[in-house]
């Protein structure tokens, strides 16, 4: 087993002298300390937000783990007063509506060397998986310049490996030819997209396709095991946000949890009520750092996802700390009857049927479970809905109304064009 290839890129990069996570967390706090005094000195949001915090008595982790948290709010109503550059310098704006709500609009925004920083990420990142003799299909928007595209195809350049933007999964038919084309090997893209072009196109997908890395949203085991064809196909997960610059960590060949972009991302895991940090092996909220972004830093970000530091060194060799794979958003869950279920449970149990390609949940007043199934074909619908009614009850012991819908490969230009991630249509109970 190699040990990842972002050990080597993050010792080189941090200067570190020893391979070890002492000398590793030395190098982020002085970077920690640079940042709050470089975001203190340019950004209004965090001039005001730090102008107690006396940066010189920041001599520890658990020093700066008192630093005040940074939300997802804060930068829907402040955005412009977290730059830390001149207008001219942002060479790139990306605008994340999220919650897919008419509400406020986060803004990022990137120079140019922070894009460059995540092509480098990207670059060693992608060395995981794929080689010279790879041909990688990107299912990510682009290519505009600086979107995700862009920028793998750029990185994927720099290892000679040849890069084919697609952009989102919109036209199956159109992806599947452009696969046999050009030979694709490894396909990066969107977890629900990727499991619909497997079910869809099994034969294009069996016969090249021998990689995979999904990003951008939480990945079910049951996916996994789908995509991965009875072990003819590795599925790699990646973790990232666009706020974070992308890209955050990405697993190694043990596909046990991601390796992170220690060097450019201080990753933390607090207990999302008492905000306090938790143990090794203890889920919780991930939160970050940037400790290198000029544009944008963020400090202490809230993220909603939630994961937690594996408490075992990783079988690859490196030292790099491993984040166990997130498990979702922390808000993404439904109560009924006092009940309180996580989208990942309906995912387990749904997308274990080799027919669904796709589902959307809706709850509403009266603890009614409403289930709209997109399948690959409904020949046999209602053998279909007894068999997933019976699952559903014997998961979810309690009480509660239940309808189930099927509709035949309905799969909507909106969901396919969407970075969405997926979210439970809670209309009655809110709990």
């Amino acid at each position: 087993m190699n040990v990842t290839p972002l050990e080597s890129w993050i010792v080189k990069r941090t200067g570190i002298t020893h391979k070890s996570q002492e000398a590793l967390r030395a190098y982020q706090l002085g970077k920690l300390c640079e940042t709050l005094t470089y975001a203190k000195d340019k950004s209004r949001f965090y001039n005001a937000r730090l102008n107690a915090i006396d940066v010189n008595a920041i001599t520890s982790l658990e020093a700066f783990a008192q630093i005040p948290l940074t939300t997802s709010e804060d930068i829907k109503c402040n955005a412009y007063d977290f730059v830390c550059v001149l207008g001219h310098e942002v060479e790139r704006i990306v605008t994340l509506n999220t919650s897919g709500t008419m509400g406020a609009e986060k803004r990022i925004f990137f120079t140019h060397q922070d894009l460059e920083a995540t092509i480098d990420f990207f670059n060693y990142g992608m060395r995981c998986l794929v080689e010279e003799s790879d041909s990688v299909m990107v299912l990510l928007p682009g290519p505009s310049y600086g979107s995700i595209g862009d920028l793998l195809k750029k990185a994927l350049a720099l290892s000679h490996i040849k890069c084919i933007v697609e952009g989102v999964l919109s036209d199956v038919d159109k992806t599947a030819q452009s696969i046999e084309e050009e030979g694709i090997t490894c396909l990066v893209g969107i977890p629900m997209q990727i499991l619909y072009l497997s079910k869809v196109k099994p034969e294009v997908f069996s016969k090249y396709i021998k990689k995979v890395l999904l990003s951008t949203d939480y990945v079910p085991d049951t996916l996994v095991e789908a995509l991965s064809q009875n072990g003819q196909c590795k599925v790699f997960n990646h973790y990232g946000m666009t706020e974070m610059g992308y890209g955050g960590g990405v697993e190694c060949e043990c596909l046990k949890g991601y390796h992170l972009r220690e060097n450019d991302v201080y990753f933390e895991i607090i207990d999302p009520i008492t905000e306090k940090p938790v143990k090794d092996g203890v889920y919780g909220e991930v939160v970050f750092t940037t400790l290198n972004r000029q544009a944008m830093p963020l400090i202490r970000y809230k993220t909603g996802d939630m994961a937690c530091f594996s408490h075992q060194p990783c079988a690859c060799g490196t030292f790099l700390r491993t984040m166990e794979k997130v498990l979702g958003r922390i808000d993404n869950t439904l109560r009924i009857n006092e009940h309180e279920i996580h989208l990942r449970e309906f995912d387990e149990i749904l997308l274990h049927f080799p027919d669904i390609v796709d589902y959307k949940l809706s709850l509403y007043t009266n603890n009614t479970l409403h289930v709209k199934l997109v399948c690959v074909n409904n020949n046999d619908s209602e053998a279909l809905k007894k068999a997933i009614t019976w699952r559903l009850r014997e998961h979810l012991n309690f009480e509660f109304a239940l309808i189930i819908d099927v509709t035949e490969n309905e799969h909507s230009i909106k969901m396919t064009n969407s970075m969405i991630k997926r979210t439970i249509d809670n209309l009655g109970n809110k709990g």
